[in-house]
């Protein structure tokens, strides 16, 4: 659900029959669900479904939640990591993040913010729900074709219902009306009437009152605050009254970000160009304390003991080629100072162990380093790799590694940081459906 700029692929064929005045091409086009369809099908089960695609995650007091993007959530028993047991699944349409705190799970359905009880975890009640609090949310397809927005909005600029998907079409019009007709996937040449561009926590033996989010979250609790970050806004709900109430004034635009981590007073956010850093302090007004700027890239970050660590990774979706692990001294967050970085495969999500001093990487698979004093060195203290995943995120949590990859969940023991043993393994099956 990014909103990058980014080319857009166009895949023009000949057309048979030897008319070489036709072009056929291939577009998505918009599936829609009335606003009332839409809230009415939230359904939960206590059948486990297989894991389609992997997503968003997030432990809570033994349970652990990954959201299926787009189409809901997985709830995963895993007090026994070594025979973790899919228990049930919230169908959630449009959900891409999510977060838990004193036993209310939290998450985005499109256009709406829901929550749920958790109480009894394997059973989770819809609690409720406050209606258009994220406007502009629209899915995204995964292929690099245009979207066809046109057909979304009434003339008159009135939404004619919910955006929930889009689907893949083949076209075919004359070559003389193609660059007409084509006008809303050119975001830089001229037309665009329908073009929408598609968008680490400490042990303990006691019950967390908060859930504890992979770095590639766009949810980020603070005090009674969830701050949200979806479509160049940051929306802000106070959670401490029995309905979340969205706090008063504009939502802050704040720009392309993708992630948000929160530490001490402050909100980390990942961009395409940078890591911005925002002080809450003043929890319904944050405040711009300053902006470090890298090559473009997606990127998480997480931050511990007044270091940052920021990956920059290529992919479709990204707009370069680099990739790379950046660390950051953020003690003074009005002037951060980037210390070094490193030349990495593909990284995505990473996670800290602030006991064990210990930083673990989705990297060609899944990488472990030893955080020093000095973190020039923190290349050269790599303590295991371990390859054959894809890794999208990860949570390191009271000696358990709790990993989401292209191919499945896994999870390694890490009691023993020099040898890591694996504990299981859930599918997701992704792959098999490409």
């Amino acid at each position: 659900m990014k909103k990058l700029l980014f080319l857009l692929t166009v895949v023009l064929f000949a057309a048979c029959d030897n008319d070489e005045n036709l072009v056929t091409y291939q577009v998505n086009e918009p599936v829609m669900m009335t606003e009332a369809e839409f809230r009415s099908s939230v359904n939960v089960t206590t059948t486990s479904q297989r894991i389609e695609n992997y997503g968003k995650i997030c432990f809570y007091n033994g349970y652990l939640y990954i959201s299926e993007p787009g189409e809901g959530i997985h709830i995963i028993d895993n007090r026994n990591p070594s025979s973790p047991a899919q228990v049930g699944f919230i169908e959630l349409l449009g959900n891409a993040d999510i977060a838990v705190k004193n036993d209310l799970l939290y998450a985005d359905a499109l256009i709406d913010l829901v929550w749920f009880d958790i109480t009894n975890p394997a059973q989770p009640e819809l609690t409720g729900r406050l209606e258009n609090v994220f406007p502009e949310a629209v899915p995204m397809a995964e292929n690099n074709y245009a979207y066809d927005y046109s057909n979304v909005y009434t003339v008159d600029g009135k939404r004619k219902g919910v955006l929930v998907g889009w689907t893949l079409a083949q076209r075919v019009t004359p070559a003389e009306s193609y660059s007409n007709e084509t006008g809303w996937w050119n975001f830089w040449g001229g037309r665009n009437d329908g073009l929408m561009f598609a968008e680490a926590a400490t042990p303990s033996a006691n019950k967390s009152s908060s859930g504890v989010n992979g770095s590639m979250s766009r949810f980020a609790l603070y005090d009674k605050y969830l701050y949200c970050v979806i479509n160049y806004q940051m929306q802000i709900f106070d959670l401490s009254t029995e309905k979340p109430e969205k706090v008063s004034g504009e939502d802050l635009y704040i720009g392309n970000v993708e992630t948000i981590f929160s530490y001490k007073d402050n909100m980390f956010l990942g961009m395409p160009t940078g890591m911005s850093i925002y002080s809450v302090k003043d929890p319904t007004r944050p405040e711009r304390c300053s902006t470090i700027t890298h090559v473009l890239g997606c990127d998480p970050v997480v931050v511990d003991n007044d270091l940052a660590y920021v990956t920059v990774h290529s992919g479709n979706f990204c707009g370069q080629n680099n990739d790379e692990l950046f660390i950051v001294d953020v003690k003074d967050v009005y002037q951060p100072r980037q210390l070094v970085s490193f030349t990495m495969v593909n990284p995505k999500g990473l996670g800290i162990d602030s006991e064990k001093q210990t930083l673990f990487l989705c990297d060609d698979g899944l990488k472990v380093f030893k955080i020093g004093d000095n973190p020039q060195t923190l290349i050269s203290n790599q303590l295991a790799h371990i390859q054959g995943m894809d890794g999208f995120d990860l949570i390191p949590y009271d000696n358990v590694l709790m990993m989401i990859a292209d191919d499945g969940l896994y999870q390694y023991d890490y009691s023993d940081i020099q040898s890591l043993k694996k504990l299981s393994v859930i599918p997701v099956y992704k792959n098999e459906n490409q």
